[in-house]
């Protein structure tokens, strides 16, 4: 069997370089270092009841937060600019919003403890690997159950339930139950509003 050349063997210096390089500028990485302290040392540890402060911290860096919104303590938000919450929606503790491109929930929509929302990726068939960032949007009345996982630039319709530990990266149709790896749809949301 022929040997292969060692240029095809190692990555070449400007790919490494490349690869090592900050995604993001100075400026960004500072400010989501400064949130990260802030919310660690001011809202990590505190209880329910002070969701209001919660709110007032993210929206001091930035995020669109409906007053009826709550974002327990255990929840981590990446880069609070990039989070858009509308009324009576919810992000759980254990939470993770790693919204390197925007994420949005919609009205009454719940994330429940454990799930992963991911807003990023890389281009895995370049050396470099380069990242990729996609906007997530959650519709209104969506329930993402315990420890899923939702894809970058997934929409995930109106009324949709994510079982736990399901993993979304598809097209979704609204009203409907999810649930798997890869996620499947499995039946049809009946709802109640007004129960």
């Amino acid at each position: 069997m022929p040997a292969t050349p060692p240029e095809k063997n190692a990555l070449s210096a400007s790919v490494v370089a490349d690869r090592d390089a900050p995604n993001f500028s100075f400026g960004h990485r500072l400010k989501r270092l400064i949130w990260s302290i802030l919310w660690t040392l001011l809202a990590s540890w505190t209880p329910p009841q002070m969701g209001a402060w919660r709110r007032f911290l993210l929206r001091s860096f930035g995020a669109k937060i409906d007053r009826t919104a709550s974002v327990r303590g255990g929840a981590k938000i990446w880069y609070p600019p990039n989070l858009e919450m509308a009324a009576n929606s919810v992000l759980a503790d254990r939470v993770q919003c790693y919204n390197m491109a925007p994420i949005s929930i919609g009205e009454g929509t719940i994330v429940s403890q454990g799930a992963f929302l991911c807003g990023g990726t890389h281009d895995f068939r370049l050396a470099s690997n380069p990242l990729q960032t996609r906007p997530i949007v959650l519709g209104p009345q969506v329930w993402v159950a315990a420890d899923a996982f939702v894809g970058p630039g997934v929409t995930v319709p109106e009324g949709c339930v994510i079982g736990a530990r399901a993993v979304i990266s598809g097209t979704l149709e609204p009203w409907s139950v999810y649930a798997g790896n890869p996620a499947k749809r499995i039946k049809a949301r009946p709802f109640d509003p007004n129960a």
